[in-house]
């Protein structure tokens, strides 16, 4: 068979190829498409939906008539929860205590005369607060956003600890992940375990082998999963948090710093191996020069982002300012919701500004 006769079959299994792998992905789309329901017109179609959950809904004349009636009932139910919450803990613990319908009457007793300690223009002025508020819970929303200054001191004290859990997460993961990256990059283990024999070449893919799959353990599973295990076995608090960023960034940085210190240029290595120089030397002076502005982009990157990892992982009890975004959510305290999340992006783009400094000093 001549040259001549093999080209065009080639050439025509090439754009049969082609076709197939053009086949297949439309397929995929395809599927996924219909998979994932996209819609682009959806949001357009649910614009009121969305408006009205973010500024909150028009209130008409039904809602503020429910509301007043409510504010009304107000002074007569806040005069019984405290008279009940004053008779039960005058009897509580104690033998010959009233029966139960004994205290229900001292509680209505004790409920007229709460009433009447107050005067008719102090109950008027709970009514009209306790109204305003009944009207802010119907009207729902994130906007206005809560302004009250004892709320936003109680917000920022848990935001340090947001940021002190993405600090410590963060440094631990750059601290164990330095030395995993020079197990799972190939230049360096031919470093450290050097030798063409079979045992050598055998111990280096081993060591890479295990050294590459843990990484890809600890960066298989994302940090809300990890937090809900540790909260788990260690219970609630930044701790557990901590254990869930250190692990999940662990793996992510293992990976880059790894290829990272594969992709270094070989010269430097090549000279001090010349001088004689062993293995510390040879990694301190001809590899970690070259990596460290690397590593250090990459380590402000992880802490950036985990700084908003922190702050999800307060949704399953490992402390810090998610911890109380999640207990505003179920309340539908949405006003605060939005303080907090207004803080939370102000300290990102403070943080991104801060790193952004540090990068530029050290790369």
């Amino acid at each position: 068979m001549k040259l001549e006769d093999v080209r065009p079959k080639t050439r025509r299994i090439k754009v049969i190829f082609k076709y197939l792998i053009a086949a297949l992905t439309i397929a995929v789309f395809a599927a996924s498409y219909r998979q994932t329901e996209v819609d682009l017109f959806k949001l357009f179609t649910k614009r009121d939906n969305a408006i009205s959950y973010i500024f909150g809904k028009k209130l008409d004349d039904e809602d503020r008539e429910d509301a007043l009636r409510q504010a009304k009932l107000y002074p007569e139910l806040m005069s019984r929860e405290e008279a009940r919450v004053r008779i039960r803990d005058r009897y509580r613990d104690i033998e010959g205590a009233p029966s139960w319908e004994e205290q229900e009457v001292m509680i209505e007793e004790l409920a007229e005369k709460l009433y009447k300690k107050k005067s008719v223009e102090q109950w008027r002025e709970f009514e009209q607060d306790e109204y305003k508020d009944i009207l802010k819970d119907k009207k729902g929303g994130y906007f206005p956003p809560e302004s009250d200054p004892g709320k936003v001191m109680e917000y920022l004290s848990a935001l340090v600890e947001t940021i002190s859990i993405a600090i410590w997460g963060s440094l631990l993961a750059f601290l164990t992940a330095l030395p995993a990256a020079f197990l799972a990059a190939k230049n360096t283990l031919l470093i450290i375990v050097p030798g063409e024999n079979r045992s050598h070449r055998a111990i280096r893919w081993f060591g890479q082998f295990v050294v590459r799959r843990f990484l890809d353990i600890c960066r298989g599973f994302n940090e809300f999963v990890m937090a809900l295990i540790f909260v788990a076995i260690i219970g609630l608090g930044p701790f557990a948090g901590v254990l869930a960023l250190w692990i999940h960034t662990f793996g992510i940085l293992g990976k880059v710093f790894s290829e990272s210190i594969e992709a270094v240029d070989h010269g430097p290595i090549e000279g001090v191996q010349a001088t004689g120089a062993g293995v510390l030397h040879t990694l301190g002076y001809a590899i970690i020069p070259q990596i460290m502005p690397s590593f250090i982009s990459y380590g402000l990157l992880r802490f950036e982002t985990n700084v908003r990892s922190a702050t999800i992982l307060g949704f399953c009890g490992a402390g810090g300012i998610g911890f109380l975004m999640f207990d505003k959510i179920n309340g539908y305290l949405y006003r605060e919701v939005a303080t907090m999340m207004i803080i939370v992006i102000f300290t990102v783009s403070i943080l991104d500004y801060l790193t952004g400094c540090l990068r530029r000093k050290f790369i």
